[in-house]
């Protein structure tokens, strides 16, 4: 399993995120909730857990 922390836009994030989900050799375990970086409005930061499928 692998943890990986997305930084960006809100608009990145989604965008990455969905190519995540259908990558066909990914399984995406979980995804938290955006949280703003601190100083800024327009960056945020999520996390996301995902494994190779078996």
């Amino acid at each position: 399993m692998l943890k990986i922390r997305l930084q960006g836009t809100l608009k990145d994030i989604q965008w990455f995120r969905r190519i995540l989900e259908k990558h066909k050799e990914l399984d995406v375990l979980e995804v938290s909730d955006a949280y703003a970086n601190k100083g800024t409005s327009k960056y945020f930061r999520v996390y996301v857990e995902v494994e190779e499928k078996e």
